[in-house]
């Protein structure tokens, strides 16, 4: 079967080319309503379909938005993924997905390839100090970046962030002052990554300031451990079996939490009776956790739809103070049964 093209639905539409390009382009010329009809039933009797890349060649953009991850085997990073997804489908965009895999070798690689496809806006979960990312957006044209979940203090693009710090105080004042323990160790992240502006730093941050509040030396009780559940699962083993065991855990991310849980029951220690766990990000496995993982939600849908919003339309991206080019959402406690609460209390 010959290739259906432009011409072919011209004459069947009795109108030129122009006007069919101007009826697929939504422009640049007005097209009357019933020779844009005709021109559409024309495509769809036909089954034309555009040529989406000479489209973009014509334009300079194309109708996808990049988004790099850290690993989107991460469930908090899976879920953000998901939630950008449907926001850009909403807006008649699709979304290309790279994994950094925390290397930023890797993460200059798919900003590179993404800018040289000419997407339509960059979304950039970033947790390297990307120096180089920032002079590669200092010189692109047209596509725009926003920084999903975390802002490094290289790049001065816009930010959709939650309150990271805010949020892990949240989880730790609750450990401390419901519940009364006498001190709550912290799984960071491990030791070669901190780099500011990375929520797991912030997180650090938030226990931190729990722990002065209430007098609590916080330097010898932060853990090194990886964020997956795995090696957290792993450090937890060891620091669990210590005859100076914690009797409460705040974990970075829930994935973490989830790792520390698995570790108790396997060395006979019981949540919360034996110990309590809370964790951040509240991704859907937290509540199906035993016990059910107390933990800090975000609000994942409006940050990515925010996100997308903030890379479609000009309008939004407002230049000025490093305030207004913060676009930061609240974090809430989500409390269950692995902080001590019964289940009166995590129900509320």
């Amino acid at each position: 079967m010959a290739k259906v093209t432009r011409d072919d639905v011209a004459r069947l539409a009795g109108t030129s080319t122009a006007v069919v390009s101007y009826v697929i382009n939504d422009g640049p010329r007005p097209v009357a309503p019933a020779t844009k009809e005709k021109v559409l039933a024309a495509i769809e009797q036909l089954g034309y379909r555009p040529n989406s890349v000479a489209q973009a060649m014509a334009s300079r953009r194309t109708n996808l938005i990049g988004m790099i991850v850290p690993d989107a085997r991460q469930p908090f990073f899976a879920e953000m993924a998901h939630a950008v997804e449907r926001a850009a489908s909403d807006r008649g965009k699709l979304v290309l997905i790279g994994n950094s895999d925390y290397v930023d070798d890797r993460e200059m690689h798919y900003i590179q390839a993404f800018l040289g496809m000419r997407v339509s806006g960059l979304i950039l979960v970033s947790q390297g100090a990307p120096q180089r990312a920032a002079k590669e957006f200092a010189t692109m044209e047209g596509a725009k970046v926003v920084l999903l979940s975390r802002r490094p203090d290289t790049i001065d693009d816009v930010s959709v962030v939650t309150d990271d710090v805010g949020g892990a105080e949240l989880a730790v004042r609750h450990l401390l002052e419901v519940h009364g323990y006498p001190y709550v160790a912290c799984f960071g992240g491990p030791v070669a990554f901190p780099a500011p502006g990375d929520p797991v730093i912030d997180h650090v941050e938030g226990w931190q300031r729990a722990m002065d509040a209430h007098g609590l030396d916080s330097a010898p009780h932060l853990v090194d451990a990886p964020f997956h559940r795995y090696g957290a699962y792993e450090v937890a083993v060891e620091l669990l079996r210590s005859p100076d065991r914690p009797p409460a855990i705040f974990c970075s991310t829930d994935d973490q939490a989830i790792g520390v849980l698995r570790a108790a029951r396997e060395v006979g220690l019981r949540v919360p009776q034996d110990l309590a766990v809370a964790g951040f990000d509240d991704i859907p496995e937290a509540a199906l956790a035993d016990p059910p993982l107390t933990t800090i939600a975000s609000e994942r849908e409006a940050m990515a739809r925010a996100a997308v919003d903030l890379v479609l339309d000009d309008s939004l991206m407002v230049p000025g103070s490093d305030t207004e080019r913060v676009r930061k959402f609240p974090s809430r406690l989500v409390v269950r049964r692995s902080c001590g609460c019964g289940d009166e209390q995590a129900a509320q």
